[in-house]
């Protein structure tokens, strides 16, 4: 019989040997009870009732009426019962999080919460936690995130096709357009003016742009020069995306940078003048790229985390003694993906690693070998091949439309995720108040 056959088996024997004894006790002490079985887990009653005091605190706090006590309780439990999917899932899957990445998250949350350590501990001690306890909610809400991300983005595939589709679309115009924060100055002359009119208004705003450009205050001259209805405001049109911009103007700002000023243009109300005074958005990417290749060591049943370190040791020394890395991948990495390509993960972009990766590849110089770090996907050793600046603009803002297009469907996957995971798992609750629509109370008491 499993531990959690064992535990199932008891809980009736314990209930009733608590209703015997409770005559000849002088205080009866309740008991703690499941109040649901899911899969080969429990929910407690006690842990319910914590997280709905935590809840309904965090409820009362923000000034929101809460919802009726029974549709509040209802809605904890299937928290409690998804969380425990997820974190049988994260165990099935061997997803870890080691006492370096919690301390890390813990110590964000207290410079969150801006108390000391003691402070810490007594707020806690004040909702009833012990820090034990809260370190471990902590990681459970780490493996849950692990396993949340893992499982949906298999599930969202982004396609050039939709990527295509919304640069083209006029979301995705305004989205990749620049904004700038612009000066503008107008000197009016009509579109019937005669020739002399003209040159005179061309000519006072050439001199206009050359003072600019000679370190005259903008500024200053289009509150004395100019005829826009900005003008007593420095000429200040604020931040604009080009897309916001008449044709005219957009057209030209191409090619400037902050700080200059366009030739002068005109419209039908005069010859116009724009300085850039400062950029968001520059689609200008030149991005650091590193030439990285790596040897993958998954812990097991049989392999342990000591075991994967001191492999990875050994394999580095052979390198360093001349061993081919190419070939030491090939025959020990597990990353399928690259293995046969000797480990090689080509030229990458910032931010398509994890973060223990990135950082072990930043602080790699360049044909040197990482000593063994730990990521969510195991163990391992880089060697980094090259860097280089690459002027990535268009394929970072591919990157950055599929990241926004991705992020969309996260939520949407996300849920739909959950529901799967809840329909396809065995769900018995044993309060009969809280049973699934459809289910009587008998039913679930046999």
């Amino acid at each position: 019989m499993t531990a959690f056959a064992l535990k199932r088996a008891l809980l009736p024997a314990l209930a009733l040997c608590a209703v015997v004894a409770a005559p000849a006790m002088a205080q009866v002490q309740k008991l703690d009870r499941v109040v649901a079985v899911v899969d080969d887990d429990v929910v407690m009653a006690s842990e319910l009732q914590q997280r709905l005091n935590t809840i309904t605190a965090q409820i009362k706090a923000q000034n929101v009426e809460a919802p009726p006590i029974d549709v509040l309780r209802r809605q904890v439990l299937e928290q409690l019962i998804i969380e425990r999917l997820q974190l049988q899932m994260a165990s099935r899957a061997g997803v870890t999080v080691s006492d370096a990445e919690l301390d890390q998250a813990i110590a964000r949350v207290m410079q969150n919460t801006g108390a000391s350590p003691e402070q810490f501990r007594e707020r806690l001690a004040a909702d009833g936690l012990s820090m034990k306890t809260f370190r471990q909610q902590i990681r459970n809400e780490l493996l849950i995130r692990r396993v949340e991300q893992g499982s949906v983005n298999r599930r969202i595939q982004i396609t050039d096709q939709d990527i295509d589709n919304f640069l083209r679309s006029k979301e995705g115009e305004f989205w990749k357009s620049p904004q700038y924060e612009l000066g503008h100055i107008l000197i009016p002359v009509s579109s019937s003016a005669p020739g002399d009119e003209v040159t005179k208004a061309r000519e006072k705003a050439e001199q206009l742009a050359q003072q600019v450009r000679d370190g005259a205050d903008f500024r200053q001259l289009a509150i004395a020069n100019s005829a826009g209805q900005n003008a007593l405001s420095g000429g200040d049109l604020g931040w604009r995306k080009t897309v916001e911009l008449p044709t005219l103007f957009s057209n030209a700002l191409q090619g400037l940078g902050v700080n200059d000023v366009t030739d002068p243009f005109r419209s039908d109300a005069g010859f116009h003048l724009l300085k850039i005074h400062a950029q968001r958005g520059s689609n200008e990417q030149v991005v650091e790229q590193t030439k990285v290749r790596h040897i993958l060591v998954k812990t097991s049943a049989i392999r342990d985390d000591d075991a994967a370190y001191n492999l990875l040791i050994d394999l580095r020394k052979q390198i360093e003694g001349g061993a081919s890395f190419d070939e030491l991948a090939r025959e020990h990495s597990e990353d399928i993906g690259t293995m046969l390509a000797g480990g090689d993960l080509g030229w990458s972009m910032p931010g398509q690693f994890v973060p223990e990766f990135t950082q072990a590849m930043n602080n790699t110089p360049v044909g040197e070998i990482s000593m063994p770090f730990k990521s969510q996907f195991g163990w391992h050793i880089l060697r980094v091949d090259g860097r280089r600046n690459q002027d990535m603009t268009e394929q970072y803002i591919r990157n950055q439309a599929a990241n926004l297009l991705r992020n969309r469907r996260y939520e949407e996957e996300l849920q739909n995720w959950r529901r799967e995971i809840r329909d396809q798992a065995y769900v018995d609750i044993k309060l009969p108040n809280l049973k699934e629509e459809g289910e009587s109370a008998d039913s679930a008491e046999q």
